[in-house]
């Protein structure tokens, strides 16, 4: 049986915390900045904990 060989795409946008967590940047701030209002900017930087219904599917995708 060959080995599972995880997704590189996903390693690149998502990382995994000591404690097992993962944890990736928000969406909506690459494009039409202008039209958003700065609270909202402000509010989408630096990473989050992703959703639970999700960590199982990423972590499959990152062989863990």
């Amino acid at each position: 049986m060959p080995k599972m060989k995880s997704h590189t795409g996903m390693g690149k946008r998502v990382k995994v915390t000591g404690k097992g967590k993962i944890v990736a940047q928000q969406a909506g701030l690459r494009h039409n900045l202008e039209k958003k209002p700065s609270t909202q900017t402000r509010r989408l930087t630096g990473t989050v904990e992703l959703a639970k219904a999700d960590t199982k599917r990423i972590k499959k995708l990152l062989g863990r």
